[in-house]
């Protein structure tokens, strides 16, 4: 899991908190129940007017994936199909089979089954690339979701704040009162701006960010099992995978596969000084 969604929002707040007490300001005076039930309540009610609702429906399942999303590291994709590819090589395509069963994610066990059924390189190939449109496009629909309760909740907030300065004016005539209507009308304003810029805007870029490195991820798999597929040279296929990477992605990170693979490698070379030495 990556931690930065939680602790991006808890310095968010905490610096707010901060400049709270800082400043003096009493906290009951921020959560005032009218203005946070106009702000939360019309923006999510707006977000659901402007798509449909099985997609909003699926954008709040997703806010779980904003907080514990995996960020699988490009280097251990690659070791991974490094190491497949000298499985193929040594035993053959239809060992891929066992490997997929391995494997628990879905996309790459479905290519390997599917190279081990003898499928076509062209057929898998559109396969494949059809998977991966219509698993991002579901991801980026939540993001896009999101990021559009992000837009409307500002405005929402200056409707509610208008709606309470209507009220101040009102009130002219009770001249002690004003200050305090005035300071509680402008409070819809300060969660509208808060709730899209510390919750909405964050899980909107939050999970366009997964979606982008599962398109990669995807994509490297992809050419991957495809040059498995063909056959290609496990080093010169590291190294082809490593060059669609940007050299800043590809440090950390090791596949179970691949350093099980660099075992065997040591494990031979190994005993191969233990035969010299004899």
């Amino acid at each position: 899991m990556d931690p930065a969604t939680i602790i991006g929002i808890l310095l968010a707040f905490g610096a707010l908190f901060g400049m709270i007490k800082l400043e003096g300001v009493h906290i009951e005076g921020l959560l005032l129940p009218a203005p946070m039930l106009l702000v939360f309540g019309a923006t999510i009610a707006v977000g659901i007017a402007g798509t449909t609702l099985k997609d909003s429906i699926a954008a709040f399942k997703a806010i779980p994936r904003a907080f514990t999303g995996k960020v699988i590291p490009p280097q251990s994709v690659i070791d991974d199909v490094v190491a497949l590819a000298e499985k193929a090589r040594s035993e053959g395509l239809l060992s891929l089979e066992a490997e997929a069963e391995k494997h628990d994610d879905p996309f790459l066990k479905g290519a390997l089954q599917n190279i081990a059924d003898g499928t076509d390189g062209e057929e898998l190939r559109i396969l494949l690339e059809d998977e991966i449109e219509s698993r991002v496009a579901a991801d980026r629909s939540a993001a896009k979701f999101f990021m559009s309760l992000g837009g409307y909740a500002p405005t929402v907030g200056i409707i509610g704040t208008v709606v309470s300065l209507t009220h101040v004016l009102e009130n002219l005539a009770s001249p002690d009162e004003l200050g305090p209507l005035i300071a509680a009308a402008f409070v819809a304003t300060l969660w509208g701006l808060l709730s899209a810029n510390f919750i909405w805007l964050p899980f909107g870029s939050r999970l366009k960010k997964l979606a982008d490195l599962d398109e990669a991820r995807m994509t490297l798999l992809l050419e991957g099992v495809l040059a498995v597929q063909a056959g290609s040279q496990p080093r010169l296929l590291g190294e082809r995978l490593k060059a669609m990477v940007p050299v800043q992605s590809l440090k950390g990170g090791a596949g179970k596969a691949g350093k099980a693979a660099k075992g065997e490698k040591a494990g031979k070379g190994t005993a191969k000084d233990q035969e010299l030495a004899a």
